[in-house]
């Protein structure tokens, strides 16, 4: 049957289809693939990993999405966030009101109504989702931020650190240094989007020692300006240059109101956001023609009867209390974030005085001096999540410790930091530029495709970089994964590319030489876990400034490691996801039979116009 006879053939199931079962299907492949107005951030609840796309249809426990880039995917809706649970529950309400109402007339959906179907609103008025007005005060920072948001919170993901240095100037040092700590997923920042007036007020002069009490717009805590023993962290010489220190779990936060980050926000907008949901904004104008008394909680009213914070020079420094309400637990604001501490807190270091900070992506260095000797403490944070610490006492004694944390590979955004932040002292081959990692074929972050995994056509992915630093001779790129904390495995090993090749086709051969993988032979492994769940994946590459040299044809990761160890110009990482099912099929959305003979039409209908390197819907239809 050629393809022109099927066409009636679909159009009168597809007619039957919506006349008995309406799907609940939001969203459409309607205009140019590019355009994705009702796309939206989701977030997987493990690990606060992110996708982009469009929701499709959700049945029996999925939702289906269609990415920004036209890709369908299916994921259990019990692995998302409960925001985004709840925002499926809202639009399949919707749809299925949709559906009673305009069962036959949605075969020729009218493009207002289409709108409206895809933002979420029956109404006539149906507006696109937009970032709610405090989100965009979050905005100036947004490379450093993850942010969502459902109706009513703002969820604000991030690191806790700061662009700029951190611990220079400190007098009273613990001994801490900033970690990147997992403020994602459920473990995000949430801030009342509709906060209310608290009928009795807490002051946080003798609550609230522990935790935060608000959130700078740059993603990093402010606690109470009393440390955890009620005496005042900044008279106490225990804040660095920008207000902010190291806690007992090597996370970092403000305790003054960081009035610094007005130079990128602008002096009228806030530079942060009490847990309450009230705006802090920077120091008032005394001759300002709107000046007005502040209350004992640091705050008042504008003309217009809207509630806000002060930054203040002197004690509470901020918001002294909640104007609006909040509740209290175990001395602190909950809900909130919780930090990860990967190491025994340690005693005051006497004497001691920070001088200086360096960070350039995952690697760090603080200096200090101790009566006129010097003493430092290197580390790297690594994708596996380990830490590695090199401590040079002030004595001269270096020692080494690693410590593993238990949230996973850390959040590290790109800066526009300069390689005047490099730390002189370490080698170039880590610490030098870094290598952008792409796929024409999926985003970071992303699912993995079928068709490159064992699931499906197990063909080695596209993958491109950036061109390397000057001197660069060779490339070489590594793809592997962790199934557990001293446990690496190898998928795909090349290496000799040539320096002018900065991209490998899908199912690449013949550039570079292949090494050997973990299951022992040359050549690219497809991954196929052995149990359901979300796995995360890994592919590095790596510039080099000649070629290696090894002691056998059968080069493993291993080998590869230890011979560029010296020879690395730059590295960079691309990460993804695979998530494999129990049952490994698709989602279905109408009755079997009806199903069975739609799938086996669209197929014969969809191979012979659609090539199957650009359509995965023809993989999903076939399982079905």
């Amino acid at each position: 049957m050629n393809s022109r006879r099927l066409i009636p053939v679909v159009a009168s199931l597809l007619c039957l289809l919506v006349a008995t079962h309406l799907a609940a299907h939001e969203g459409g492949h309607h205009g140019h693939s590019h355009d994705h107005p009702q796309s939206r951030t989701w977030s997987i609840a493990l690990d606060g990993s992110h996708l982009h796309g469009s929701f499709v249809s959700a049945k029996d426990g999925q939702v289906q999405i269609r990415k920004d880039d036209g890709r369908l995917i299916d994921l259990a809706i019990d692995r998302l966030v409960a925001a985004d649970q709840a925002w499926i529950k809202d639009r399949m309400e919707a749809i299925q009101v949709l559906n009673r109402q305009h069962a036959i007339q949605l075969v020729a959906l009218n493009q207002p109504l289409q709108e409206a179907i895809e933002n979420g609103s029956t109404g006539t008025n149906a507006k696109k989702e937009t970032m709610p007005a405090i989100g965009q005060h979050f905005q100036p920072f947004e490379k450093l931020l993850q942010l969502r948001w459902d109706k009513n919170f703002l969820y604000v993901g991030s690191n806790g650190l700061p662009e700029h240095p951190m611990m220079i100037g400190i007098r009273s040092w613990q001994q801490q240094v900033p970690i990147p700590q997992k403020y994602l997923g459920n473990n995000a920042w949430q801030i009342p989007l509709h906060p209310v007036p608290a009928k009795n007020p807490m002051s946080t002069k003798n609550d609230f020692l522990r935790g935060a009490i608000a959130l700078a717009v740059n993603g990093v805590p402010i606690f109470n300006p009393l440390n955890n023993r009620g005496d005042d962290a900044y008279l106490f010489g225990e804040l660095d240059d920008h207000g902010g220190h190291c806690g007992r779990g090597d996370d970092y936060h403000y305790h003054i109101a960081p009035v610094h980050l007005e130079k990128t926000t602008g002096k009228d907008k806030p530079i942060g956001y009490a847990l309450d949901g009230y705006p802090i904004f920077g120091y008032q104008d005394t001759k300002s023609a709107d000046f007005a008394p502040l209350d004992d909680l640091g705050g008042h009213k504008d003309a217009a009867g809207n509630y806000h914070y002060h930054a203040q020079p002197t004690y509470p420094y901020l918001n002294g209390g909640f104007y609006g309400e909040v509740t209290q637990r175990d001395g602190q604001v909950d809900p909130q974030p919780r930090a990860e501490p990967i190491r025994p807190d340690l005693q005051p270091l006497r004497d001691a005085v920070i001088t200086g900070f360096m960070k350039m992506g995952n690697r760090f260095k603080l200096e200090y001096d101790v009566s006129g000797q010097k003493g430092s403490v290197t580390y790297v944070v690594k994708d596996d999540s380990t830490v590695d610490f090199t401590f040079q006492e002030p004595s001269g004694e270096v020692r080494r410790e690693s410590y593993h944390s238990r949230m996973g590979k850390p959040f590290l955004p790109q800066s526009d930091s300069s390689e005047a932040d490099a730390d002189p002292n370490e080698d170039q081959a880590s610490n030098g530029p870094r290598l952008k990692i792409s796929s024409p074929a999926f985003f970071a972050g992303d699912e993995l495709p079928l068709e490159y995994t064992g699931d499906g056509a197990g063909e080695s992915p596209p993958i491109a970089w950036t061109k390397g630093p000057e001197g660069t001779v060779c490339y070489a790129l590594n793809l592997w994964h962790t199934p557990g904390p001293s446990d690496v495995k190898s998928y795909w090993l090349v290496y000799d590319i040539p320096a002018n090749v900065t991209s490998l086709p899908q199912n690449a051969s013949g550039i570079g030489t292949v090494g050997f993988n973990d299951k022992g032979y040359a050549g690219y492994d497809p991954m196929k876990s052995k149990g359901p769940g979300t796995k995360q994946y890994h592919l590095t590459v790596y510039a080099l400034s000649e070629k290696p040299t090894f002691s056998s044809d059968q080069v493993t990761r291993d080998e590869l490691l230890k011979n560029i160890s010296d020879i690395t110009l730059a590295q960079g990482t691309l990460d993804f996801q695979y998530t494999r099912s129990q049952s490994g099929s698709s989602m279905i959305l109408i009755g079997p039979a009806i199903a069975a003979l739609l799938a086996g039409a669209l197929f014969v209908f969809k191979r012979s116009r659609v090539s199957k390197r650009t359509s995965r819907v023809n993989s999903v239809v076939t399982q079905t």
